[in-house]
């Protein structure tokens, strides 16, 4: 399994990073991570191939992680010329919430024919579901989007990975994260805890107290604030890593 950050940043794009997307190719597949409304410019950027993308798992309905659906959708139409299918996952509402926000953004463009099969799955807390050869699994968090916002955790050819999505420390994070090969955790705040977000250090529901029972191999710190940037390398535990927009992983 190879996991690319195409963006790690948070919505305001602190320290000039690209919004939440990342991109795992595991075996014959591949699939999305989220997709903020950045997404095409960094798969642009990588010069990675947007059609191999067979499926988009979205953890929450804010901008800065499902937005870019928008314009995945335009380029798959007029500059990928996709005709392979295309099915994304996302919380309930989530293919509403995709409606509203294209037709604002470009009208007439949700209701188009494509030439490729699209279709939205709605996914609730708790049951493992499989979609193009992916196990997910959806735990319920704590940040208000309007629609249930999850934390999610993969099993796709043999491996692990589990991401927090955007909110506070949750006990269900210890789940996601158990044994697995990479955890990717949202980190917005040092050591000034934001209501929905997650702090490193200074509190008893912080990442670095709860580290003991992080138990993934990897720790992997993303949607960072300004300020958690410029404390980044204090940040000391071997096995955490500050996440780059580019940087690609093998697990």
């Amino acid at each position: 399994m190879q996991l690319t950050v195409i963006g790690s940043g948070d919505a305001f794009g602190s320290g000039g990073r690209l919004q939440t997307c990342f991109h795992v190719a595991a075996g014959e597949t591949e699939f999305l991570i989220d997709c903020g409304a950045t997404a095409t410019i960094g798969f642009n950027g990588l010069g990675l191939d947007p059609n191999r993308v067979a499926t988009i798992f979205i953890t929450h309905l804010h901008g800065d992680h499902y937005a870019g659906l928008v314009w995945w959708m335009l380029h798959a139409e007029h500059v990928a010329r996709r005709t392979v299918p295309l099915a994304v996952v996302g919380p309930p509402g989530i293919a509403e919430r995709y409606r509203q926000v294209a037709e604002a953004l470009f009208p007439g463009s949700s209701t188009r024919e494509h030439r490729f099969a699209l279709k939205f799955h709605e996914i609730t807390a708790g049951e493992p579901q499989v979609f193009g050869g992916v196990q997910v699994t959806a735990y319920p968090v704590s940040h208000p989007s309007g629609a249930p916002s999850h934390a999610l955790r993969f099993v796709c050819a043999g491996k692990v990975l589990g991401f927090s999505g955007d909110t506070e420390w949750v006990e269900a994070l210890v789940e996601v994260a158990a044994d697995a090969d990479l955890y990717i955790s949202e980190c917005f705040a040092y050591d000034r805890p934001t209501p929905y977000h997650m702090v490193w250090c200074g509190a008893d529901n912080s990442i670095e107290a709860n580290l003991p029972r992080i138990t993934a191999n990897r720790i992997l710190l993303t949607h960072m604030s300004t300020p958690m940037l410029e404390q980044a390398g204090e940040v000391a535990s071997e096995r955490v890593m500050i996440s780059e927009d580019g940087m690609v992983l093998q697990l």
